[in-house]
């Protein structure tokens, strides 16, 4: 039972990443999402059969020491984005879109690891416990490794925004190469990087995972 919760919330959080991205275009100039009918919590809008229910559930199964997931992505045209609006260069508007979905995730692991803290006081069930873990966990990873700067993870539109004019024309001939690889090959790179950098993650996701929860 806690785990059809855990996992529950955690769909929740991922459709939450995805509207975030939507909601902060739309308030950019740019009504792409809005339009398409994908500024809403109906889940079956945002659900990737394998993103959101297949690989969470097959990591949460197999007791995997990361929970990952993705929906289906919310579109924008970044040619719309008007940063300026917000004070900032013309170009940082991709980077905004980019980091509302990890910064979602960071807020909604706070928001569940502040209901850890109190569970006692608040009396929550075991069951309850066992999934906010689950969900605090796994939006503490979905944050940081959206943050990767490798395509087609936040990470990559939030540094393509914010580099200089030649390293970012660099860096784009890079994002290139990689979507050259097809979607298989993208899922296998994030894999393989997330494997790779999880002796690293799993230090910070547990350090703020503590921060969060013990004070």
């Amino acid at each position: 039972m806690s785990l059809a919760l855990g996992i529950t919330l955690v769909v929740l959080s991922i459709i939450l990443h995805e509207i975030a991205h939507g909601f902060i275009a739309d308030k950019l100039g740019d009504p792409t999402a809005r339009l398409a009918g994908r500024l809403t919590l109906n889940p079956f809008v945002h659900i990737d059969p394998i993103g959101s229910v297949a690989l969470p559930g097959l990591l949460a199964l197999t007791h995997s020491p990361f929970l990952l997931g993705w929906a289906k992505p919310v579109p924008y045209n970044p040619y719309n984005l008007n940063a300026r609006k917000w004070g900032l260069p013309l170009q940082f508007g991709e980077a905004l879109v980019g980091i509302a979905g990890p910064l979602t995730n960071v807020l909604l692991a706070i928001i569940f690891g502040s209901l850890l803290r109190y569970s006692g006081d608040l009396g929550l069930s075991a069951t309850l416990v066992d999934a906010l873990v689950l969900a605090t966990m796994a939006n503490l990873v979905l944050a940081i490794f959206n943050l990767i700067p490798l395509p087609p993870l936040d990470g990559s539109k939030v540094l393509s925004s914010i580099l200089p004019t030649g390293m970012r024309l660099m860096y784009q001939r890079f994002e290139q190469r990689m979507y050259s690889f097809g979607p298989f090959g993208l899922l296998m790179v994030g894999l393989i990087a997330i494997y790779l950098l999880w002796p690293i993650l799993s230090k910070l996701v547990l350090f703020l995972f503590t921060l969060i929860v013990a004070g």
